[in-house]
């Protein structure tokens, strides 16, 4: 072949890729017109974030640890983005993809997860929802199926102290007028997670055996002139496998701590057999009276329990709360309180704390304490949830004396419900019922039970916690929040409770000291 046919041959084959790329290209173009019915929408934040702060755990002086907070220094920065795309094609039918990329500390990159380092190369992509909205023809049957959002109602916190997160479920919803309306959901937040086995050795061991959780759940949302209310039920089986079989003592029993997590089970250890289901209920009655306006009272009025073949590893208990608040033209100054059950001091007839599924919803009563923060800010340094706890407080809401500038302040006084003689099983790894590696955060937390509770407070112990948030909203996108927050804890060292020096036999640490933090965040959203 001479030099000549080559060149002819070179210019046939980019000729061919042209023409490949060219219909390419068409195919593309007709596709995009071929769906042009489809109506896409986008929505995304992105947070900058940056906190300063020490003493999270309360046990931890600077000398020992840089601030308290877990694997945190005093200062740190990190970033959260996330991207929603839905795919509209009616108003009876949609899909909906929802992406997160962080949270990430900058600086930070131990894993190719982390990305926050020289570099920046992680894999930092996350698929938080994705799911699909349909419409039953010729009905106004609502119904949502897929990884979304999905909460128990809450008026007075607006976050649920049960269940607030995402998971995957398919919801239904239906408006029979304009006063009453019904939703439904199944959920499965756990399924196939740690090949747990049958006992049944006969026939073999199955794999995945009964490690299945499912949640069905009613809402009776009701509507009348200046009155809601919503009345709820839920109902969970929890198999014995869900996360752990690890523990297992022989072929007929199973460690109850492996069998649920954290705040479905009582933190105190049992043994459960592997062959039968946990059972889980949750009722509740919550609503709002506005008919006074701008005068607002709101209630939310919880119980659950959660039984097993080992009565140590039950857990039944309650949580109610009360908001009153007046608008004005300048804020919201409101007064409210709550108060949840506690351990009596018997640990052998399981916990008297109400059930915990997930509560990641932003807790409107503190920004610190729990689980509030509206960004990606050090919180819930007493606990994700309320329960085990009470406490009053009052805020002023949303003052305002400049245009887009608005300052909320925050004063609340809390301590526990739980009998003082449990201190001593926490303290001490007492026998058979907490841990020896470590109990600061609640009870048996070497296997990561309790730590979805506030620090275990008995009756005997206090906190106060005073927190300032200011928010300014430079751009009608573009909002930056400045938020302050302060706890002051005092635990009982008497003999009966945590005894001389809590701080370091109750907390592991080398005292008590007060947890601060000051958070600087600057957030884009569209």
């Amino acid at each position: 072949m001479g030099l000549k046919d080559a060149e002819v041959m070179k210019e046939g084959i980019i000729m061919k890729k042209l023409m490949t790329l060219a219909l390419a290209a068409a195919m593309m173009l007709g596709a995009a017109t071929g769906a042009s019915a489809i109506d896409f929408k986008a929505k995304g934040q992105w947070i900058m974030s940056f906190d300063y702060g020490m003493h999270g755990n309360f046990s931890e002086s600077k000398a020992k640890n840089n601030s308290g907070f877990k694997n945190e220094d005093e200062f740190e920065a990190r970033q959260r983005v996330r991207l929603q795309l839905d795919a509209v094609a009616s108003e009876a039918l949609s899909g909906t993809v929802f992406f997160e990329m962080g949270d990430q500390f900058w600086g930070k990159g131990d894993s190719k997860s982390d990305g926050g380092a020289l570099g920046a190369d992680g894999k930092v992509v996350e698929l938080k929802r994705a799911y699909i909205d349909w419409m039953v023809p010729q009905t106004d049957l609502k119904v949502r199926m897929g990884i979304q959002g999905l909460a128990l109602p809450a008026f007075t916190t607006n976050a649920s102290q049960i269940f607030d997160d995402d998971v995957a479920a398919v919801t239904l919803n239906y408006q029979f007028n304009e006063n009453v309306g019904l939703t439904a959901f199944w959920a499965r937040p756990y399924n196939d997670n740690n090949g747990y086995k049958s006992s049944d050795t006969s026939k073999g061991q199955w794999t995945n055996y009964m490690d299945n959780m499912d949640m069905f759940a009613v809402l009776l949302p009701l509507s009348f002139d200046g009155v809601k209310v919503t009345p709820w039920v839920m109902y969970a089986a929890m198999g014995p496998g869900m996360f752990e079989n690890d523990f297992a003592k022989h072929d007929e029993i199973v460690n109850g701590l492996g069998r649920a997590q954290k705040g479905l089970v009582s933190g105190f250890t049992g043994f459960d057999k592997n062959d039968t289901y946990g059972n889980a209920f949750w009722a509740g009655v919550t609503g709002e009276v506005t008919m006074w306006d701008p005068f607002r009272i709101a209630w939310d009025v919880n119980y659950g329990s959660a039984s097993y073949e080992d009565e140590k590893m039950n857990r039944e208990g309650w949580l109610a709360s009360l908001l009153l608040e007046y608008k004005l033209d300048w804020g919201t100054p409101g007064i409210y309180g709550w108060y949840g059950s506690g351990d009596d001091s018997n640990p052998r007839n399981g916990s008297e704390r109400m059930p915990v599924v997930s509560a990641n919803g932003n807790n409107d009563f503190s920004n610190f304490a729990f689980n509030g923060n509206p960004y990606i800010a050090r919180e819930a340094v007493l606990g994700t949830t309320m329960v085990g706890t009470w406490g009053i407080g009052a805020r002023l809401k949303d003052v305002s004396f400049l245009e887009d500038l608005k300052h909320t302040l925050r004063v609340n006084f809390m301590g526990g419900t739980n009998a003082p003689k449990m201190a001593k099983y926490v303290r001490d790894g007492y026998n058979e019922f907490a841990s020896e590696w470590g109990n600061k955060r609640g009870i048996n937390t070497y296997y990561g039970v309790g730590t979805n509770d506030p620090m275990y407070l008995t009756t005997e112990d206090y906190a106060l916690e005073i927190g300032l948030t200011n928010t300014y909203k430079m751009y009608d996108n573009f909002t930056v929040m400045l938020d302050a927050a302060y706890i002051a804890l005092w635990l009982d060292d008497s003999r009966n409770t945590w005894g001389k020096n809590p701080g370091k036999g109750a907390l592991g640490g080398d005292g008590v000291y007060d947890a601060w933090n000051v958070n600087l965040s600057f957030v884009y959203s569209f």
